[in-house]
């Protein structure tokens, strides 16, 4: 039997048995996301995993760590966070497949104002989620109470994945080429980033988040906001392990178009953008409308309907398209080609 309990910790504000409460409850939704190679569940000292490198010359591992940013308050709002987890791991994961890794396990942290255990594991709910879309196991995490430095309601999350690929097929973009096409995998919404212009446009704080917004096909404006980032990495593996040559891929995040496609070119190179052919979406129109925002700032800031893009050579173009297709990604299209132009992102209208 536990006896670990403080009367004294527990009088400034720490709960450490809801801490155990919320351990119980998360395991149940780690299991969910186990896989080959899982040594050990949550609970203990640090997380255990077995990488199968069969078939690999030389194994590189891949990290990557990020958070969700301030589109916490949204979730905070609708009082809902089972899905937040799954934005905190596509923040990782999606960045890592982008070196052609496959992610193998993710580690989360909570820091919350006061524990509440059913709080906390429908967070986990969602990182548990994201793992199983992505393919990777959550194998441990931390959730911190932290009374008096944070309201009793606020919390943050952020979390790590690890993935491995071999060294010889690590995808870094010294392969693009100009004359490569650009495919664009479309994205949920907002995802991630971008929320501090968000709510300000909105005044998230007094907007009605529940009401059906014509502009917005009906939906509401918490509903399309919260929509949870997109998670690319079967599609992308699919599209390597089907015989594309993938020279470059790039997740497009904070700063948008201008800022990451870029972070996929040579020098010398660069990417001209055929907007017309983006799937358009109703919230970004609207933020922009809002807002009196430029064309610039928008693409700046936000991914304007496409969550990836990926370099590849045109004559593989239709081919990448069919095998995205087959993983799910049916709107995927060619948004653009790579010119010689020094990293700069440039718009053409088709």
């Amino acid at each position: 039997m536990n006896n670990s309990h403080s009367a004294a910790y527990a009088a400034a504000g720490v709960d450490i048995e809801a801490g155990y409460r919320g351990v119980q409850l998360m395991k149940e939704h780690a299991a969910r996301t186990a896989i080959p190679g899982v040594v050990s569940g949550i609970g203990g000292f640090g997380g255990l995993f077995a990488p199968d490198l069969a078939g690999m010359k030389e194994p590189v591992l891949v990290s990557g760590t990020d958070g969700v940013g301030t589109k916490l308050r949204i979730a905070q709002l609708l009082d809902r966070h089972d899905t937040i987890g799954i934005d905190c791991v596509a923040m990782c994961v999606n960045d890592i497949v982008c070196c052609g890794a496959r992610p193998l396990f993710f580690l989360d942290y909570i820091a919350i104002g006061k524990n509440k255990p059913e709080k906390a594991a429908s967070i986990v709910s969602g990182v548990a989620e994201g793992c199983v879309r992505s393919g990777c196991a959550l194998i441990g995490g931390e959730t911190a109470e932290h009374p008096g430095v944070m309201a009793p309601d606020d919390y943050d999350i952020a979390g790590f994945a690890v993935g491995i690929v071999d060294k010889e097929k690590i995808i870094d973009g010294s392969r693009v080429r100009e004359g490569d096409a650009l495919i664009g995998l479309t994205s949920s919404g907002v995802h991630s980033n971008g929320f501090s212009l968000v709510r300000k446009v909105f005044d998230i704080e007094h907007a009605d988040l529940t009401a059906p917004v014509e502009a917005l096909e009906g939906k509401s404006l918490g509903e399309v906001l919260l929509a949870p980032t997109k998670l690319y990495v079967k599609p992308v593996l699919a599209l390597i392990e089907g015989g594309v040559d993938l020279h470059g891929a790039s997740h497009i995040t904070g700063g948008g178009f201008f800022e990451n496609i870029p972070r996929m070119l040579p020098k010398g190179l660069g990417a001209k953008i055929l907007p017309n052919a983006i799937p358009r979406q109703p919230i970004f129109e609207l933020i922009q409308k809002r807002g009196g925002i430029s064309d610039h700032d928008m693409y700046n800031t936000f991914n304007m309907g496409l969550g990836m893009v990926l370099a590849v050579p045109m004559e593989q173009g239709d081919r990448a398209l069919e095998l995205l297709a087959a993983a799910g990604e049916r709107d995927a299209a060619c948004v653009g080609v790579v010119t010689r132009a020094d990293g700069g992102v440039s718009f053409e209208a088709v």
